[in-house]
């Protein structure tokens, strides 16, 4: 059974850095044809920074999810190694589990941000998911589709910051 979770462990671990690798090239390319759109062809598109800041916040809560599963957020070594190792661990334990109580407030008024939030990105179209299949919207996306990482940053890292509690890291 331990074998079974360690190996789902590693899945989502590589799914999480795959996306993390996804959202910084999206980053990096859509810098790229903004800077040659503006100074090239004069012809910047409206889309192009929100989709870069987008970008840059889904990455860095994925990899906010990342560091609390590899337990290599930041950390007072220094201290920890004066200390004595039973104490160390009691502290280090402490700020996981803080961790996770991150993560549910992440959770909790994300999910709450996500159903509050009202207007809509007016460069953006986008594409919603109905009984037919997938359709294209010619209305404006939804400022609420770009907030839905907060919940779902919430889960992830207190999720691994529990991986990372059991496994005495």
């Amino acid at each position: 059974m331990l074998k079974i979770l360690n190996n789902f462990d590693r899945f989502i671990h590589r799914v999480l850095e795959a996306m993390c690798s996804l959202f910084l090239a999206m980053m990096v390319g859509f810098t790229i044809y903004n800077v040659v759109m503006r100074y090239v062809f004069a012809n910047p598109p409206v889309w192009g920074d929100l989709l870069t800041v987008l970008s840059n916040i889904w990455l860095m809560f994925i990899a906010l999810s990342l560091t609390a599963r590899d337990n290599e957020h930041i950390a007072l070594n220094l201290i920890y190694e004066k200390l004595p190792s039973w104490l160390a661990l009691y502290i280090r334990q402490f700020w996981k589990l803080m961790i996770i109580l991150i993560g549910l407030v992440l959770i909790i008024y994300g999910f709450e941000l996500v159903e509050g939030m009202r207007g809509k990105y007016w460069e953006m179209w986008h594409f919603e998911f109905t009984a037919q299949g997938i359709e294209f919207k010619e209305n404006y996306m939804p400022k609420k589709y770009a907030v839905m990482i907060l919940p779902l940053a919430g889960f992830l890292t207190a999720f691994g910051a529990a991986i990372s509690l059991v496994k005495k890291v």
